[in-house]
């Protein structure tokens, strides 16, 4: 019997060490893909790939939202990919309008904005700028990693003190307990609030699921040390992963409440474009005997797809199993005194301080 041709034989996609996407994954831009093949020669092994981390040179920082269905109307990201990692990243697909792979160049090549600083100050003392909070954090985590060098974060954080700017961050990661100094007094002003988020209590399943972010250990620790220090924290349960992790929403918000949290709310996860099939490949990986039923259970909450971005629904799905989850979810807020609504931020002491060579005025 002949043996077959190599260009028959495909290399399974690799599994990374600390990384998150199975395989490289394509840019949806390309046209053309590479797939790699066997040739039956023996390989060496590559070394895993290192985080690079290129500049971006905008020219504003503040994006405005229309979308009715979020919480915020402006935000602000200082990073575009995530070394976090995170398999279920709904934000992975952004990464292609820059060249680049959703997959593992979006945990892998990172892209910074030294300028974020500098263009927040220039627009918030524009006459034209209209106070509202700012939220950051809302597409990738602005204390991911490469933060602790490059203090970015830190330096944003600085400008929306000393302008008095109200902000909500969102974030995974017990760095931002690093900046502790700045966001006490803001939040003594009512400038602040952060939420946390906290996907599973599992640190097996975390570590694989979200491969370079903190154990949720050191999150739930996070929530402790922010209230401890009158931070006004959430708990954000998400995503939730119907067969995977859904079992744990109330153990989460249990945990979160002890440690000082005061609200909560959670996500049903959300696949847009090359998410589906990277998330797919990562079950079957990592939880071979549970994809299919997992599979399945988010096409019942999504009309028999894994991903449908209608306005309203996309948050938290539709169906029985999606509502299973919002009225425990509801209930859990109320069991552990969660259920306070949504605390609001005073923008009325916006005050752009002055520059070197302003005059004071002589006359109130």
């Amino acid at each position: 019997m002949p043996s077959p041709a190599f260009t028959d034989i495909q290399l399974p996609a690799p599994v990374l060490k600390g990384r998150g996407a199975i395989g490289a994954s394509d840019n949806r831009y390309e046209l053309l893909s590479r797939v790699a093949l066997d040739d039956g020669w023996s390989q060496e092994e590559q070394p895993p790939p290192r985080t690079e981390v290129s500049f971006d040179t905008s020219k504003s920082i503040i994006v405005q939202q229309t979308a009715l269905d979020l919480p915020f109307r402006q935000s602000l990201n200082i990073y575009r990919g995530c070394e976090h990692g995170c398999a279920y990243c709904f934000a992975r697909p952004t990464h292609a309008y820059w060249g680049l792979a959703p997959g593992l160049d979006f945990e892998t090549k990172l892209i910074a904005k030294p300028d974020a600083p500098r263009l927040l100050t220039e627009a918030l003392r524009k006459k034209s700028y209209k106070v509202a909070p700012l939220a950051i954090g809302t597409n990738t985590d602005p204390y991911q990693p490469i933060e602790r060098s490059l203090g970015l974060m830190r330096q944003v954080l600085e400008v929306l003190r000393d302008f008095q700017h109200p902000v909500g961050i969102t974030t995974k990661a017990a760095l931002i307990t690093r900046d502790l100094d700045i966001l006490a007094p803001m939040a003594a002003q009512n400038l602040v609030r952060v939420a946390i988020s906290v996907t599973t209590l599992d640190r097996d399943l975390a570590r694989l699921l979200e491969p370079r972010a903190p154990t949720p250990a050191r999150r739930i620790e996070a929530i402790r040390q922010l209230s401890d220090a009158g931070v006004p924290v959430a708990v954000f349960a998400s995503p939730m992963i119907p067969g995977l992790n859904d079992h744990e929403l109330e153990a989460i918000l249990e945990a979160a409440a002890q440690a000082g949290a005061r609200t909560a709310s959670a996500i049903l996860i959300r696949l847009p474009m090359e998410v589906a099939p990277l998330m797919e490949a990562w079950l079957r990986e990592h939880r071979p005997q549970r994809a299919e039923r997992v599979l399945s259970l988010i096409r019942q909450c999504r009309e028999g797809q894994l991903y449908k971005a209608k306005p309203g629904e996309r948050f938290r799905g539709t169906g029985p199993v999606a509502d299973m989850i919002g009225q425990r979810l509801r209930l859990a807020r109320t069991r552990y005194g969660l259920a306070a609504p949504a605390w609001e931020l005073d923008c009325t002491r916006f005050a752009p301080p002055p520059t070197l060579g302003d005059q004071f005025t002589l006359f109130s």
